[in-house]
């Protein structure tokens, strides 16, 4: 299990390589953050943590007009305490409600590197090792390219496997636009 943690660490570096080098027109935003590890929002709080979370945004294609625009995602998000990591794939719906604020809400599927049963009480028995993960979020535009935001993100199998603990985390996160 514990081989994912350094591919997910080798994505998120070079993710974040890629929206450096990435011309303007491809990637749309990078995101950095936190979070509290399992927060039991949706359901029981099990394992400890912050997780450290970073995410790119890209330029929503053209194709995607007709179900409102939605720009794809790539994620990843590590446990500090060798718990639950993971990384995701998405849509990302963005709505500006005020001149600097903005809602969202996430839909796609993640990869972890979790318990799948329940061999180790300490830990979620998150049953199937691909999930799919929801995500929302409230943000401040703070400037053009600079935006601060709460969100709150969720795994689950839905009840596809036999064991389905979700996961949740809640935190904030800065995001820079190019």
């Amino acid at each position: 299990m514990r081989k994912i943690l350094p591919l997910l660490l080798a994505a998120c570096v070079s993710a974040t390589a890629t929206a450096v080098a990435a011309p303007a027109d491809v990637v749309s935003e990078m995101r950095f953050g936190l979070l509290r590890h399992d927060a039991g929002i949706f359901g029981n709080h099990k394992e400890p943590g912050l997780d450290v979370n970073g995410e790119l945004l890209f330029i929503a294609p053209d194709l995607f007009e007709a179900i409102g625009a939605p720009r794809p995602q790539l994620g990843v998000t590590v446990n500090t305490a060798g718990q639950t990591s993971q990384a995701y794939a998405g849509l990302a719906w963005t709505w500006d409600f005020a001149p600097s604020f903005f809602a969202e809400a996430s839909l796609g599927a993640a990869i972890h590197d979790g318990n799948l049963d329940k061999s180790d009480p300490a830990r979620k028995a998150l049953g199937s090792r691909v999930e799919f993960r929801e995500s929302v979020s409230l943000g401040w535009r703070i400037d053009d390219a600079v935006s601060l935001s709460l969100f709150l993100d969720h795994i689950s199998n839905a009840g596809l496997a036999r064991y389905n603990g979700g996961m949740d985390g809640i935190g904030i996160r800065i995001g820079y636009r190019f």
